[in-house]
């Protein structure tokens, strides 16, 4: 059997990010992952200034070998209406493949790599963890996004009724004549939200690849809202290429919106297993790597004999606990819904309230800085 100080269950960015600053104060870490990398994950796929920066990561470096579209703004519409374009100026985030980014993070991280294997069992002995009868670590990190074995394990789902976001997206390479009749601006990637505001859709480029996808807070008839996107797409001349093949999907919590918990004993969640993407644009990249290193500062400052958990908990009510800004958006949900679908398309059309509040404060949270650990 095979002992480490801690293992990961999960080698998307949460559980990379964790086991990269765990490796760099020497803890012998491990990962676990059912999947083999690098792996198929489709995702709009973009990360802001301040997740770079708690990551250490050069953009202009990194793009010398993938995928790193900067981005400088953001088309924002109602579906239908007038849409606000948005330029910054500048690069405010850069649009990744994260079949490349995930794969990246998790070799850089220097941890021990156990790809290719699930989860089978897990149990808990003299104070350690038994996982498939071939590890045994003193603590566990459960960052296997929102169907994670060892939230499951905890009793994860949420004690509540809770809010799960459905998506569905596709991300395929363009042919040369379509990236050419492409309308889309690389540095302006495009946002729409639903008639009835219950969810947004986007078409982002990435370079000569093109990510479509749509998720609803509703997930009844998903994939007939989707087709319906897709053809307003369509009609409006913004997709000019067949989708190669059917848009898949994926779900999540928005934080504050379950009661999912954050670990147990000897056990972290991070990232989307612990229901941690924005409340408001249900983005779960900057989360999920803030989450990873919060949970490796807890790890460490807890030392080998001591349990996380409780700075674990206090660092996430501090970073997450209630978004600064928020009141900006309680004043628009504090209006009934009728009152609210009749103001979206206007305020939704104006460059102010698109740049200051969704942009600003839903999208990118550039109020919030980088995370320091």
């Amino acid at each position: 059997m095979q002992r480490t100080d801690v293992l990961i269950v999960g080698g998307g960015p949460a559980g990379s990010s964790c086991a990269w600053r765990l490796h760099q104060a020497g803890v012998d870490v491990t990962v676990l992952d059912r999947r083999q990398f690098p792996r198929d994950k489709v995702c709009a796929g973009w990360i802001t200034p301040q997740t770079l920066d708690a990551l250490a990561l050069d953009p202009l470096a990194y793009a010398k070998d993938h995928v790193a579209q900067p981005i400088h703004g953001f088309r924002v519409s109602r579906l239908g209406d007038r849409p606000a374009r948005v330029d910054y100026g500048r690069p405010v985030s850069w649009a990744i493949r994260r079949c490349e980014l995930d794969a990246f993070l998790l070799v850089r991280s220097g941890a021990r790599l156990r790809l290719g294997g699930p989860l089978q069992s897990l149990r808990r002995e003299c104070g350690r963890w038994i996982v498939n009868e071939a590890f045994e670590a003193g603590v566990l990190v459960g960052a296997g996004g929102h169907f994670c074995p060892v939230a499951q394990h905890l009793g994860g789902l949420a004690k509540k009724p809770a809010t799960v976001i459905a998506a569905q997206e596709i991300e395929f390479l363009l042919d040369a004549e379509a990236a050419l009749r492409c309308p889309v601006e690389p540095e302006i990637p495009e946002l729409y939200f639903t008639a009835d505001l219950a969810g947004y859709g986007w078409i982002v480029r990435k370079g000569d690849w093109l990510n479509v996808g749509l998720g609803r807070q509703d997930r009844d008839h998903l994939a007939d809202h989707v087709a319906g996107f897709v053809g307003a797409l369509r009609a409006e001349g913004r997709l000019c290429a067949d989708l190669p093949a059917r848009p898949r999907g994926h779900a999540y919590f928005l934080y504050g919106e379950s009661r999912r918990p954050c670990g147990a004993e000897g056990v972290l969640l991070v990232g989307d297993s612990a229901g941690l993407a924005y409340p408001r644009s249900g983005e779960g990249i900057r989360p999920a790597v803030e989450s990873g290193l919060l949970a490796a500062s807890a790890i460490l400052d807890a030392g080998p004999t001591g349990d996380p958990l409780p700075r674990y908990e206090a660092a996430l009510r501090a970073r997450f606990g209630t978004p600064q800004g928020e009141r900006s958006a309680g004043r628009l949900a504090a209006l009934g819904h009728a009152a609210k679908i009749a103001l979206a398309g206007r305020l939704l059309g104006s460059a102010l309230f698109a740049r200051h509040v969704v942009l600003d404060r839903w999208f990118l949270h550039r109020h919030e800085p980088a995370l320091a650990v």
